[in-house]
């Protein structure tokens, strides 16, 4: 199973496994990570599982969709690694990602 660690804003890391085919952020619910709300429960429909990708894995991750990035403009403290975790499918190629969450949600 790929591995995903996930940094708070205070610097706390957690490494999780991850199912292929789920998200970033079903691993993150899951998991019980802190910094990630999900209120939309994954639909895409709000900015409360922003992370920030780690500039190395940022070309596996993928860009966002024209969908994603319309989210993201709710988004809090949103950066050009930004991107929205219900948004990223875990594969084995993202084993040992890297997300950081924001200090605070939107």
């Amino acid at each position: 199973m790929p591995k995903i660690t996930y940094i708070d804003a205070s610097g706390t890391g957690r490494t999780v496994e991850a199912e292929v085919g789920s998200t970033v952020m079903e691993t993150a619910i899951r998991n019980n990570v802190p910094g990630i709300e999900a209120e939309c429960g994954g639909a895409c429909a709000c900015a409360t599982c922003h992370v920030y990708v780690e500039e190395e894995w940022r070309a596996k991750t993928g860009e966002p969709s024209p969908m994603e990035e319309d989210m993201l403009d709710f988004g809090y403290d949103v950066r050009p690694n930004s991107r929205l975790s219900c948004q990223i499918k875990v594969t084995d190629e993202l084993d040992g990602l890297v997300v950081r969450t924001p200090d605070k949600q939107a």
